[in-house]
Parts: structure tokens; sequence; C-alpha cells
């Protein structure tokens, strides 16, 4: 891997880190709920706290989901990119035998 590659990867990483991070602090925000804590019942807020974790186990699957689906997109870029780099040089080496007359090395 060269360096540039692993520099994309931990940048990758990291806004994954930090949008992760953002998610859990709305949801904490989001499971204030007044109304039971108005209430004072151990059995609504067992509910809500059963549905503040069913909504954190959500949210984090979906970024798993995001981050591996960037990733295989990323690598399929990649090896489109090297495929694409392969067939130039390829062209690039290739014997043109129009342009060798036309230069007059052979005949």
């Amino acid at each position: 891997m060269s360096s540039i590659s692993i520099t994309r990867s931990l940048r990758l990483r990291s806004l994954i880190l930090f949008f992760a991070s953002i998610s859990l602090q709305f949801i904490s925000g989001i499971s204030g709920d007044p109304s039971s804590s108005k209430n004072g019942t151990k059995a609504n807020a067992h509910t809500s706290g059963s549905n503040t974790g069913r909504k954190i186990v959500i949210i984090l699957l979906v970024f798993v989901a995001v981050g591996l689906f960037s990733f295989f997109l990323f690598k399929f870029w990649q090896k489109k990119k090297r495929e694409e780099q392969y067939a130039r040089l390829l062209k690039l080496f290739e014997e043109d035998d129009e342009l060798e007359v036309e230069l007059g090395l052979r005949d």
C-alpha cells in the first residue's frame, strides 16, 4: 500500500468516527423524553431505555453498512483505475507498424 492510500484510509476512518460520535450526541439529546421523567414509573423508564438502545444499535448498524459500502466502492474505484493505467501502459509499448514505416525505421 502506498502512503497516499494509507493516508486516505486513515482520513476515512477518522471521518466515520467523527460522524459516529456526533450521532451519539444527537441520540443522547433525543433520549431525554420529559414525559417519562414526569411520571417516574419504572415501566416507562424501562421502555424508554430499550427504545434508546434500539435506536443506537440501528444507527451503529447504518454507520457500519455505509462504511463497508464506501470501502468496497473505494476498492472498486482503485481496481478500475489500476486497469486503466495498465491498459495505457500496454498501449504505450505496443508495436505501431505504421509509425515505424513513417519514420523510416522499417520498410
